[in-house]
């Protein structure tokens, strides 16, 4: 037999290694399938992508030679299944054997059968004498994260909950938890379109560390704001919030949309431009920027493991040509003494601290760091030059959260 939950996994590996297209982007592609079987089959697609350097080397043994990508992309479910989502035995192997028939593999049904009995008769007892942590995270990535690597890299074995900021005044659901960066977190599985409020605009999902940079541009009321590179809103929210006068700047139509689609779900009267920031000529300077610029997002790996199977180093070198672009651009929209936070999800040092100090050296900005005060609700975040890092492994026992990059610098003048 096979089930709707091993198909749309099937589908969504498929989609996301050997067509490279984004997990999200392949799951919002998935049609004809019940949300409960969606939700499902995306969480196993899930651990596969988060452990599937273990996978894998808990199956290579059990093969005497490499199989067909598509019967690999098998295997990986059903020991995905046994050993990391505490699937029956019988029903992993069943259900992997018909996932085979049903995509036209049938000649190695008995391959499958045969090696995820084995994997089933060995137990997560595989998994206990391999370094999860390094098999399942590229080298090039664990090279760069330095010291840190391995404590990131085990908290990215953990699936990421889901976290939430309120309108100002508005009651948080029962059960949540309120976190120090003022939104709050909701137990795992929880599906945001169910929460009270979420239909009235009261709520939107964001992660704790993406919470923190405009927290940090600390907007006033009426003060004139750009958000740029603003989709899918979550910051331009919080700063709309603020009662400053809020301009979002977005240059692609599919994420505009989105935007567009949040602010009005959330009530927010925002000037929305669909531009590119690098070149948009602002008709007056600006109090303060927000450039969340695009980059590896390696920092969100916790929720899109697919990361860790598309990014490559020479992608680096590309955002960080984009990443100076957006930096020049937001200096000179600014008016003297207005403020910018450039902010990264990224854990490349290339995409952090070395393009704010670029920023000072090149541009018509100073640097202005970080106060322990203002850091006060998260203080282990504070470096030593005055800007923000948040990682993966901070927050063990919450939970963890996103890996984010803050500097603040100033206009001279």
């Amino acid at each position: 037999m096979s089930d709707p939950t091993r198909e749309a996994a099937f589908d969504l590996l498929t989609a996301t290694l050997d067509r490279h297209r984004p997990l999200e982007e392949a799951l919002d592609s998935l049609a004809g399938i019940e949300p409960r079987d969606r939700a499902a089959g995306h969480r196993l697609a899930g651990a596969v992508l988060r452990r599937m350097g273990s996978l894998d080397a808990v199956l290579e043994p059990l093969l005497k030679k490499a199989p067909p990508i598509p019967v690999r992309h098998i295997l990986r479910i059903g020991a995905a299944g046994l050993l990391l989502l505490e699937t029956p035995p019988h029903a992993a192997v069943a259900t992997a054997v018909g996932l085979a028939r049903s995509r036209g593999l049938t000649p190695f049904a008995g391959l499958v059968n045969a090696v995820l009995r084995r994997v089933a008769e060995s137990g997560t007892a595989t998994l206990e004498g391999l370094d999860g942590p390094r098999l399942d995270t590229p080298s090039w990535m664990w090279a760069a994260w330095g010291a840190e690597a391995r404590a990131i890299a085990q908290a990215h074995l953990i699936e990421a909950p889901l976290d939430i900021s309120l309108r100002p005044g508005a009651t948080p659901p029962p059960g949540l938890e309120h976190l120090p960066t003022h939104n709050w977190r909701c137990p795992h599985g929880t599906r945001v379109t169910t929460l009270p409020g979420f239909a009235e605009g009261d709520l939107w999902v964001q992660d704790a560390a993406a919470t923190i940079p405009a927290t940090l541009l600390n907007a006033k009321p009426g003060e004139r704001v750009a958000d740029l590179c603003a989709a899918p809103g979550g910051k331009t929210a919080q700063l709309g919030m603020t009662g400053a006068q809020v301009t979002a700047i977005e240059s692609h139509p599919g994420r505009m949309l989105r935007l567009r689609e949040n602010l009005a779900r959330l009530r927010l009267d925002i000037e929305t431009i669909e531009a590119d920031a690098g070149t948009w000529q602002a008709p007056d300077p600006f109090d303060a920027i927000l450039l969340d610029a695009p980059c590896s997002a390696t920092g969100t790996i916790r929720r899109h493991p697919d990361v860790m199977h598309h990014k490559r180093p020479r992608d680096i070198a590309a955002l960080v040509v984009q990443q100076d672009r957006l930096l020049e651009a937001a200096s000179k929209m600014l008016k003297p003494g207005g403020r910018l936070i450039y902010a990264v999800c990224s854990l490349q040092p290339e995409e952090g601290a070395a393009r704010a100090e670029a920023a000072v050296r090149r541009l018509d900005l100073r640097a202005s760091p970080f106060t322990p005060t203002e850091l006060a609700f998260l203080p282990e975040a504070l470096t030593e030059a005055g800007h923000a890092r948040t990682t993966p492994a901070l927050w063990p026992d919450r939970g963890g959260m996103d890996g984010f990059f803050i500097a603040r610098m100033v206009r001279n003048g």
